[in-house]
This record gives C-alpha cells, structure tokens and sequence, in this order.
C-alpha cells in the first residue's frame, strides 16, 4: 500500500484539480491523505452562513464532506490563513500563507509526512498553475518539505495542460461555440495558465470517476468558481475535467497515462 499526501492552498483546490486521482488512489486500496495550507478565508461567503459561525468553519464542514468521497482518510490543515489574489492587501498579513516562512510552513507539512511514512506529495507547478500566491507557496513548501522529511517523498506537481486546453478550445469554436477564453493568456501572475504538454510526465484519465469528481466540486458548492463549474453540461465538465495532469520533475520526458499513485 502506498500513502499519498495530497497538499492543496485552500478547500476546494482538491476538488478541481485531483480528486479524480484521489478517488481512483483510495479505491484501489491505497492511503490518500490531505492537507490544506489555509482555510481559504477569502473565498465566497455564502448566504446560509449560520450567524456565529465564520467562513473558515463552514468550508472545513464542506471540506469533511468531499474527504469523504475521496476516501481520503485523514485531513489536516497547516493553519495559515487565506492570502488572496495577487496585489491584495491580505498578501503582507503576517497570518497569511504568502507570508509564512517557507521552512516553519516545511516543517510542519514534513511532521504529516513522516507520521504518515509518505511515499508521494503533490503540490503544484512552479508558478501554482494561475499564480495565485498562495498556490505558489505551495510549490515551495511541498519541496522543502520533502526535502525535510525523514524519508524524502517523490514530489508530483498538479498543474493543466496548457496545449490541451488550445486544442479543446479551438474545437468548441469549430463547434460554433464563443468563448472568451485563451489558453496562453496572462493569468494571475501575467503567466498562462498551467504547463505545455512536454513539461508534463502524468496525465491520469479520470472519466471513469467523472461523476464523483463533480459530487465532490458539489461539497464547495459555497464558491462562485464552483458553482460555475457545476453549470457546465455533463459532456463539457468531462472534456475539461476529465483528465488531471502532474509535473514531477527529475523524471525523463514522455507522458505516463497510469495512475502514478500505486
């Protein structure tokens, strides 16, 4: 059995980019752990926010719910808070993921990974793949803590594949469709978004889990991203979530179709 430690920014994070993967991981009978960077304190605050309570609270309520969809058996949080967008005054908060200091944030992800024995980290891609802040930072924890770790985990980096997103993109115009999207626009950081196709050695078909995927985007359903993705059409939801894509450097070029993850 392998344990793979699944760290993501912000509740929700998991359910775009790698639940497929975690969903097929824990039903083949292998140990899927999670770890969340912040409580994503920024996001959507919904309507039915009970009074009292605060958004923190009720995104680790939905938090617990897509865990348990997954199969995920444990969560932990690193208990940093939400940083925001790039330029945002809540990126210097002296709480905030962004401004944490990478080896106090390493360590304390490195003590989930030795407690768990961890044979894989996932993180993101060098720039988080939009540029989020706190998407970035997770790329330099989750190094730093496999570096910390006691016995290293290889490191996997959830990132999109910027060619497959074109190549779907120019389909839907052939198809009539208008989109104002472009696959190698500037996102938050004035990169494009993801990674071109030859940075990337995993690409994991998770058509056959899709549905599930989409129950547990339907656990966040409190963000306004969320409830976008939900609005897509069944066939248009697989085409664009049905593939989950991950850097892992170090490795030779060519891209694995397997679950990288057993």
């Amino acid at each position: 059995m392998t344990t793979t430690v699944f760290f993501h920014a912000h509740p929700d994070d998991e359910a775009s980019g790698t639940a497929g993967s975690m969903i097929l991981t824990s039903r083949a009978g292998h140990r899927v752990v999670l770890v969340y960077a912040t409580g994503g304190e920024h996001g959507t605050v919904p309507q039915d926010l009970p009074e009292g309570m605060d958004l923190a609270e009720y995104r680790r309520g939905e938090a617990a719910a897509s865990a348990r969809l997954t199969g995920t058996s444990r969560v932990e949080w690193l208990g940093y808070v939400d940083s925001g967008m790039t330029g945002w005054e809540q990126n210097g908060h002296e709480t905030s993921f962004h401004s944490a200091n990478t080896d106090g944030a390493a360590r304390r992800l490195a003590r989930v990974l030795d407690e768990e024995e961890a044979d894989i980290l996932v993180g993101y891609d060098w720039h988080g793949g939009y540029g989020h802040p706190d998407h970035v930072k997770v790329h330099h924890v989750a190094h730093r803590a496999a570096e910390l770790a006691a016995r290293r985990p290889r490191v996997l980096e959830n990132t999109m594949n910027r060619d497959r997103m074109r190549r779907q993109l120019e389909l839907a115009r052939q198809a009539g469709l208008e989109l104002d999207m472009d696959a190698d626009a500037p996102a938050d950081d004035g990169n494009p978004v993801g990674l071109p196709e030859k940075e990337i050695r995993h690409a994991v078909d998770v058509t056959e889990v899709i549905d599930g995927k989409r129950e547990v985007l339907a656990c966040h359903a409190s963000q306004e991203d969320v409830q976008f993705m939900l609005r897509m059409p069944e066939e248009v939801f697989a085409a664009a979530f049905g593939v989950e894509h991950y850097a892992e450097p170090g490795r030779p070029e060519g891209m694995s179709s397997g679950l990288p993850f057993v």
